[in-house]
């Protein structure tokens, strides 16, 4: 399931939860406009005992992005064999699509700080979602986050 909530004054944020343990989130939020070629965002990974935090995430006019790959899922809500991937050009964020039976996709969100040689580290979570609406209403919700302040953006 998500939510998008923002007030007119407030920012955007976009929340998915994971219908089988509420406790498993992944949330969007700060964007915010660099030039008319792209946004970026942070995103932010939650479970027991995990919170991390990615941000400046790009989101580019001109290559294939979240929304269109949540699209394609959901309209896919028969369901599929094997796994679909999709990450960012700087693949610090992935996203990998698994259907299981009963009509549920499971979303493992895997953030990966690209820019930090020394240190670095890696989340992931795994949220289920129904494969018609939920999906479907996940990925609509991408569409506007990441459309809302760049209004050339579709």
């Amino acid at each position: 399931m998500s939510s998008c909530d923002a007030a007119l004054d407030e920012p955007a944020e976009l929340t998915v939860l994971c219908q089988d343990d509420r406790a498993v989130s992944v949330k969007f939020c700060d964007l915010f406009d660099e030039d008319e070629d792209c946004v970026h965002y942070a995103i932010e990974a939650c479970a027991a005992g995990l919170n991390a935090r990615l941000d400046g995430v790009a989101a580019w006019n001109w290559s294939a992005d979240l929304a269109p790959f949540l699209e394609k899922l959901s309209e896919d809500f028969r369901g599929w064999d094997g796994e679909r991937v999709w990450q960012t050009i700087d693949r610090d964020l992935t996203v990998r699509a698994v259907f299981r039976s009963g009509g549920h996709v499971g979303l493992t969100w895997t953030l990966r700080p690209w820019r930090m040689s020394v240190g670095s580290w890696e989340a992931s979570v795994t949220t289920w979602l129904e494969a018609g609406e939920q999906m479907s209403t996940l990925a609509a919700d991408v569409r506007h986050f990441l459309g809302q302040e760049a209004g050339h953006r579709g």
